[in-house]
This record gives structure tokens, C-alpha cells and sequence, in this order.
């Protein structure tokens, strides 16, 4: 196997602009960037598709990680493809379509109670992780620059295509507005840009924004508030993916928003939820909760006039709605879809 090479097909996702939403508040220039069509349906598998190549160079066998899904999942199919181990300690509260995509790539997976929500609890299953993960034969890999860099910089990738997608469009970018959990995401995006823009003339860096759940409140809400530091928390959020208790990556995350012109944004569950159906009907973009958060903070920020109508906004959309089944069920609460017969069918035609 050639380890400089191995992939399942990860990155170059599409950028496509807003159709309805964005023109309905003044938007003509709001776009999404695609991470739903990553091979294992998110973002994560830039990272993994990193982590993994390190590890076959290092002669590595086992992958130790936590995950609240879309890192786990990634991480075993990557394992699966690579002929790994992988082990993966799951956040209470993760999807059960998440688990059962890990199990189905044949991870051996640990639901931990508390874990992603009590900071206690978190804290002490990560010096766990480390412990296994500290194994000659295995690695730990987190989404987060805390702990893996390397990995991290797999999705840095995505700050460059967007400066050559949105150069074809003959924009510039003005916003990104990235959800966060522990925040790797928005940090790896900012890193990106910063390559990618690195000698360009005349070209402002844009603002990046930071969106969370209300009820995981480590980094948008200090951001906002003007402190330059994250805080842990006790996460409520219903949000599977962002149930991120402790600060991780956050302490950066402000100073690179404070940096850019960014700011935070908290938004409730149940607005999140009302933006991913909003997604689906009136975009043809089926998204699990967290990825609709990052439209969220937009809608809220143009609510509140910082975000101005002729500028170009960019949301990352970070993965496909198949991972969350309640979520589902939850937006087609309403929604039925009745067994009938031909003769009432042909009734209901003319």
C-alpha cells in the first residue's frame, strides 16, 4: 500500500450558492460548502484519511479515539480500508445511526455515561484514551489540535478549495461561519485561508464566526462577551456532534475570530432544528442538526445587521442527515407517507 496515497476519496466538495434562503433575508452571495459528500458523509474524513497515512508510515496498528459520531465513523472506515483496529469511545448522547455506522465498519465501540457532558467525567476518560492511546501499537486520534495536529491538517484543505471555488465565482470571501463543538473545525478553516490568501494582494481576510447550541456555551458566548478565554461546561444541547463539554481548541478559536472581525453566535436547539428542515425544502440539503447551525448563526447575524447584504458569506455544512435518525423522525413529525391503493392513486391523479 502506498501510504502517501492512501485515500477514500475525500475533499474537493462542492460549493454551491444559497438558491432560496440567502435572497429571502438579502443574500445574493451565501454559500454552502458541501462536507456531506465525504465518503463517510462529513468533514471528519479529511482528518482521518491525515491520521490514518501517519500512522501506516509509523508501522501503527490500532486507533484509539472519542467521538460524538462523525470522527468515530471516519475513523473506522479509514481503519477498515487501512486493515487497522479501531477503537472509539463515544459522548452519551451520540446518534444511534453514528454507532451503528462505526460498528458497521467494525470498530469495537465504548458508550461512556457522562462522557461529553460532565466536564469531571470528560476530563478523566481522555487521561483513559491517552493511557491506551500511549500503546506502542496504537495512536490516539482526536479532532482536535490539542492532540493531533497532523490530523487537523488534513482539514485545513478545506480553507484552500474555498479560496479557489469562490475565485471562480469571481468573489472574494467576506464571512465563514463554522459551527463548533470543540472547535478544531473553525480553527483548521482559519489556518487554511491564511495559506491559501498568504502573498495575495488586495485581498481582505474574511471574518470567521463562531456558532454553538446555547446549550454547550464553551466558546460563542466568551467570544461575545468580549473574554479571550473558552470555558467548560455542562452541555444540555440536543445537538449530537456538538455535546462538547470541555474547551479543547477554544482558547484559540476566540483569538482567531477576535483576529478576523468574527464573532460568536448562540442559537437554540429548536431553531436549529427548524434551519435544517429549512435546509432540506427550500435547498434540496439534507444535513444533520449540526450542520444547519452554522446557517443559524447566519440568519442571526443578519437578523442583527453584522452581516451586510452585498457581501459574500460562506457556511460550512459539515454532514449528511442519514448520521441522526431522531433528527429525522423529528422533522417529519408531521409527515406521513400512506400506503394506498392503485384505484384511490389513479383517483388522486386526475
Amino acid at each position: 500500500m502506498d501510504v502517501e496515497r492512501f485515500t477514500l476519496g475525500e475533499g474537493e466538495t462542492p460549493l454551491v450558492r444559497s438558491r432560496r434562503i440567502g435572497p429571502a433575508v438579502g443574500l445574493e452571495h451565501l454559500y454552502f460548502k458541501l462536507e456531506t459528500v465525504n465518503p463517510t458523509g462529513s468533514y471528519k474524513d479529511r482528518f482521518a484519511a491525515a491520521a490514518i497515512n501517519e500512522m501506516l508510515s509509523q508501522g501503527k496498528r490500532r486507533v484509539v479515539t472519542c467521538s460524538s459520531g462523525n470522527a468515530g465513523s471516519a475513523l473506522a472506515a479509514y481503519s477498515a480500508a487501512a486493515g487497522l483496529e479501531c477503537e472509539v469511545a463515544v459522548f452519551i448522547g451520540a446518534p444511534e445511526n453514528k454507532l451503528k455506522q462505526m460498528l458497521a465498519y467494525g470498530a469495537r465501540v465504548w458508550r461512556i455515561e457522562g462522557f461529553g457532558a460532565d466536564p469531571e467525567i470528560s476530563r478523566a476518560t481522555f487521561k483513559c484514551l491517552k493511557q491506551i492511546g500511549a500503546a506502542a501499537d496504537a495512536a490516539l486520534q482526536v479532532s482536535s489540535y490539542q492532540f493531533n495536529p497532523v490530523g487537523m491538517a488534513g482539514v485545513e484543505v478545506i480553507g484552500h478549495e474555498l479560496v479557489t471555488q469562490t475565485a471562480a465565482f469571481n468573489r472574494s470571501i467576506d464571512h465563514v461561519v463554522c459551527c463548533a463543538g470543540g472547535g478544531g473545525l473553525l480553527l483548521a478553516v482559519y489556518r487554511g485561508l491564511k495559506t491559501a490568501l498568504e502573498g495575495k494582494e488586495q485581498v481582505d481576510f474574511p471574518a470567521i464566526h463562531c456558532v454553538q447550541p446555547a446549550g454547550n456555551n464553551t466558546i460563542a458566548g466568551p467570544l461575545r462577551e468580549g473574554s479571550s478565554l473558552a470555558r467548560s461546561c455542562e452541555s444540555t444541547t440536543a445537538v449530537g456532534g456538538l455535546q462538547v463539554a470541555n474547551v479543547l481548541d477554544g482558547h484559540e478559536v476566540i483569538r482567531v475570530c477576535r483576529e478576523t472581525g468574527g464573532n460568536g453566535y448562540l442559537v437554540a436547539d429548536d431553531y436549529i432544528f427548524e434551519v435544517q428542515a429549512r435546509l432540506a425544502r427550500e435547498e434540496g440539503i439534507f444535513c444533520e442538526p449540526a450542520a444547519a447551525v452554522s446557517l443559524a448563526g447566519v440568519l442571526r447575524a443578519v437578523a442583527q445587521g453584522e452581516i451586510a447584504a452585498d457581501e459574500t458569506v460562506v457556511c460550512l455544512i459539515t454532514g449528511t442527515g442519514f448520521k441522526d435518525q431522531c433528527a429525522i423522525d423529528r422533522m417529519l413529525a408531521d409527515t406521513n407517507c400512506p400506503v394506498i391503493s392503485l384505484s384511490e392513486f389513479q383517483k388522486q391523479s386526475l
